[in-house]
């Protein structure tokens, strides 16, 4: 079997601003002379119904190669099919994943208390701040404070009975004595 090579030949079209209507007949031809993948034909043989003949050129070496590469459109068709398949697969297993995550969420906003705090209530409050090497069975939890006032957005206003001062904290620090 011969080896050929084909080379279409495609002129490059360079349009400098000045010349576009000299050129813009090329660039429609050129368009028009173009294989179209989805169609599989070219425009010009869709439109005008007849074929367009373009010039292609000779050469020696591999004609298996350009076969293979250009001209087996089943083989093509069939690893297009699977990469649109796994595309499929992958959005459906975002989309059950992002069900899952909702319904998880929904699960933890159910076990949310509301907390109600009237005045005059005593509170723990959790010391937060960050020790080295705190005592192995020391609470972190500091002596009663009084609720002199509720803010909206959980923020709450305590009393230290001995010290007589106040200061505000979030309520997520508190909880009742």
């Amino acid at each position: 079997m011969g080896e050929f090579i084909f080379v279409i030949e495609v002129s490059k079209l360079y349009c400098p601003t000045t010349n576009w209507s000299k050129r813009l007949d090329e660039a429609f031809w050129v368009y028009r002379t173009t294989f179209k993948m989805p169609i599989g034909m070219f425009s010009y043989s869709l439109i005008f119904g007849k074929a367009c003949h373009l010039h292609i050129k000779l050469k020696h070496n591999a004609y298996w190669a350009i076969k293979k590469l250009n001209f087996d459109k089943q083989a093509a068709g069939e690893k297009r099919l699977l990469q649109l398949n796994v595309l499929k697969e992958f959005r459906l297993q975002a989309y059950e994943n992002a069900k899952i995550y909702k319904e998880k969420r929904k699960r933890l906003h159910k076990k949310i208390v509301e907390c109600h705090f009237e005045l005059g209530q005593y509170m723990l409050l959790f010391n937060s701040r960050l020790k080295l090497f705190p005592g192995k069975l020391k609470s972190r939890w500091s002596t009663p404070f009084r609720i002199t006032e509720v803010f909206p957005y959980r923020a709450i206003e305590l009393e230290n009975e001995s010290f007589r001062n106040r200061f505000k904290v979030n309520a997520q620090r508190i909880k009742n004595y």
